[in-house]
């Protein structure tokens, strides 16, 4: 008997401890699938030039945004522009240069994000306002209250294509081009020579923030 027991025992162990292993490793696999959503959220400051009704212009927005998996952004942005349009539009005695601002929601896909360099296609969809100043107005007093009744507002749409320069896991460049697309501005006064801020931009921007916490520490080049 205690031979038998002394043969079985041994054969016994060697059946159970490959199958506990086997299932062990299989649940293990399961959990650590990597199937799950790697979540970036992060800053970012760009500076464009481009032009308004061929003059110089010059822009610089802020964003703020989600990013999932290194693969789609969706967030908000803002811009500022400077337009050099140096006019006489008949209200006030000097040229004028044209200001304004827009934003609204900023979605971004995201291609070959594991790379170095990644291909992205932002679009901005959302509206503004833009207004007349004098061009010379550091050395004359900025009438607010003309500058407000004169704005006007827009809705706009700005696709484009950027070249994405992953340096860390906390900041990345941008490098691209964007075009503006906008309805035609409300020129009842008839004092306004643009009605449109359509028109190509190019420029550079950084991303500061954390593109990818929760990477999976099983798995390189998250």
């Amino acid at each position: 008997m205690k031979q038998r027991t002394a043969v079985l025992l041994p054969l016994l162990l060697g059946f159970i401890i490959p199958t506990l292993a086997q299932d062990t490793s299989g649940d293990y696999m399961e959990f650590n699938d990597r199937k799950n959503v790697v979540h970036g959220v992060y800053l970012g400051l760009t500076t464009h030039y481009g032009e308004i009704d061929d003059k110089d212009s010059y822009f610089t927005s802020f964003k703020v945004a989600y990013v999932a998996n290194q693969q789609f952004e969706i967030g908000f942005i803002g811009t500022f522009f400077y337009s050099d349009q140096n006019i006489y539009r008949g209200i006030s005695s000097y040229d004028e240069d044209l200001i304004g601002g827009y934003g609204g929601l900023h979605l971004e896909p995201i291609f070959f994000s594991k790379n170095l360099v990644s291909l992205s296609f932002p679009v901005l969809i959302g509206a503004g306002g833009m207004g007349y100043i004098d061009d010379n107005y550091s050395h004359n007093d900025f009438d607010e209250d003309e500058f407000e009744d004169n704005a006007q507002a827009f809705f706009i749409v700005e696709p484009g294509i950027n070249a994405l320069f992953n340096i860390s896991r906390y900041l990345q460049l941008e490098a691209g081009v964007k075009y503006r697309i906008s309805n035609k501005v409300n020129d009842s006064k008839n004092f306004d020579p643009v009605k449109r801020i359509n028109g190509f931009s190019a420029g550079i921007g950084v991303k500061v923030g954390i593109f990818n916490m929760g990477r999976n520490r099983y798995k390189k080049n998250i």
